[in-house]
């Protein structure tokens, strides 16, 4: 399913300075830049909550209304804080949905794996996949089918199919999926009482040898 365009408002932002950004961070607005299409970057902010709620929902592409001005804006890169839990900034472009864009878009992986009736388990290596495609038909996410996948069988990135229109630009020999049996649980044998050591007789004293040949004689 192609990604759909999301409308919010953003308003300009003139301060500049981390100590200004941390003041539109504390009115509950997320600063962000905007580039492209060879016009000047231009600072803005969101309403934070509106503008988390769409990348929580999948949303990339944003049909955005600044100051009565609408531009269409992909999200490029986002930044965390140091707990990568709270968006602090966004990089955004502007783009034409015509407009042929390289993209990060997430893997998901659907169904039940034959291999699970005989034992197996299935690990996903890769959780997304690059690649090239216009703008208005970014794809939310590509959907992968495990169904058929069996035993020592595993999914790469060849192995995906992509919408029409969509071009793979990963490695094509990224590993995606595979169905293996679980390593054993391998229980530590507990060590052996160790024995104690035999008593050692030491070597008798001059003394007492001469002793025993004074006794001798």
């Amino acid at each position: 399913m192609a990604r759909q365009t999301i409308a919010i408002k953003a308003s300009s932002r003139n301060e500049m300075g981390s100590k200004k950004v941390v003041k539109v961070r504390d009115r509950g607005r997320l600063p962000a830049v905007i580039y492209g299409h060879r016009k000047d970057p231009r600072t803005v902010d969101f309403d934070y909550h509106d503008f988390y709620e769409a990348i929580h929902h999948g949303h990339r592409l944003f049909d955005v209304d600044i100051d009565g001005q609408n531009e269409t804006l992909l999200v490029k890169d986002l930044q965390y804080d140091h707990l990568g839990r709270r968006i602090i900034h966004a990089d955004m472009v502007r783009v034409d949905l015509s407009e042929v864009v390289h993209v990060t878009v997430p893997v998901v992986l659907k169904g039940t794996p034959k291999g699970y009736s005989q034992g197996g388990i299935v690990d996903q290596h890769l959780d997304h996949i690059v690649v090239e495609c216009t703008v208005a038909a970014i794809p939310e996410e590509i959907d992968v089918s495990i169904k058929e996948l069996e035993l020592d069988q595993s999914i790469h990135a060849r192995d995906v199919k992509l919408p029409q229109g969509v071009k793979l630009l990963s490695d094509a020999e990224l590993l995606i999926a595979s169905c293996h049996i679980p390593k054993k649980h391998i229980e530590e044998v507990p060590l052996e009482a160790v024995p104690m050591e035999p008593e050692v007789i030491t070597a008798r004293k001059p003394e007492e040898e001469q002793a025993e040949e004074t006794k001798e004689e």
